[in-house]
């Protein structure tokens, strides 16, 4: 049996805490991935796992192994993908996480058209507006929107994200266009509580911080939803340029206050800390930082 499937399955099932998550992650039986650990375990002469009914927990060997192999590893997948790729490009799989919206709307497209170059790599992407633990789902890269303050994690902003604020032309036909922040305060706006502070609406007119508190009937934890009910005429929304972009070029969205520079919040390619990214990772990480700048952030 190989040792170096051996490692792999004792490190997945060692950080999902599972030997079900592990052979989901691995793509092998629950049983392969058991038996793969018992033979590294007959293989040393120790054990590594503490197995209950509930759980499997690491004994100090395993710890031991935990803290090294996940870098050898990936030192081995970036060796064997040199030697291997040439020219024929990236291969093996990259697991990404991103956040619903803009998982949807950007990195979709932003895999498309790396993996254009690339016939033989294969994409996982997860799309959730929660933070994901890359370690236990065994996450290669996750996209976020936001500044990440986990010191676990390694981060490389890509750029910029932009709010902007827009309403329908039936809306303002009723209503009226809100020229000054100010009078935003006095229009029903569409809450979107994946922002930070959903009823607070950051500006920054003259470069400095201004915050509206706005009010409204109706509060959706996704910038499209928000972007909809907008454009049905329901009142303002605030959200992020990548996300209201078509309804605009459509014209069921008009932009307002564009003369008060908006909201703009970092996005970023976030890893796990104490590993040696494998070339395709990184190569991902700069082919996104480039798309990002030729789209004049987003």
């Amino acid at each position: 049996m190989d040792v170096v499937d051996e490692i792999r399955a004792f490190v997945a099932t060692a950080k999902t805490g599972s030997f079900t998550a592990a052979a989901d992650q691995l793509g092998v039986s629950n049983r392969l991935t058991s038996k793969y650990v018992a033979e590294l375990e007959s293989r040393l002469g120790v054990r590594l796992l503490q197995r209950t009914t509930r759980k499997v927990g690491l004994t100090p060997a395993g710890e031991d192994l935990l803290a090294r192999a996940p870098a050898l590893l990936d030192d081995l997948d970036d060796l064997l993908a040199e030697v291997s790729e040439g020219s024929r490009g990236f291969t093996g799989l990259i697991r990404i996480s991103a956040p619903v919206t803009f998982g949807e709307i950007y990195v979709a497209g932003l895999l498309s058209r790396f993996a254009e170059g690339n016939p033989e790599l294969s994409f996982d992407l997860r799309l959730r507006d929660d933070y994901v633990d890359l370690a236990s789902e065994g996450i290669d890269l996750a996209f976020r929107i936001g500044r990440s303050d986990m010191l676990s994690l390694k981060s490389r902003k890509l750029g910029e994200i932009r709010s902007v604020a827009a309403a329908s032309p039936d809306y303002l036909t009723r209503h009226g266009r809100p020229e000054t922040l100010e009078d935003l305060r006095q229009h029903p706006c569409i809450l979107d509580t994946n922002r930070r502070a959903p009823r607070r609406w950051v500006f920054r007119p003259d470069g400095v911080e201004e915050v509206v508190e706005v009010q409204g009937r109706f509060q959706v934890n996704s910038a499209s939803a928000a972007m909809q009910l907008a454009a049905e005429g329901l009142g303002v929304c605030y959200g992020p340029r990548f996300a209201l972009e078509d309804a605009l070029e459509a014209g069921r969205l008009v932009p307002i206050l564009q003369d008060v520079p908006s909201e703009s919040v970092p996005v970023s390619a976030i890893y796990l800390e104490g590993r040696a990214l494998p070339r395709k990772i990184r190569a991902l990480i700069e082919f996104a930082a480039e798309d990002i700048r030729r789209n004049g952030n987003l």
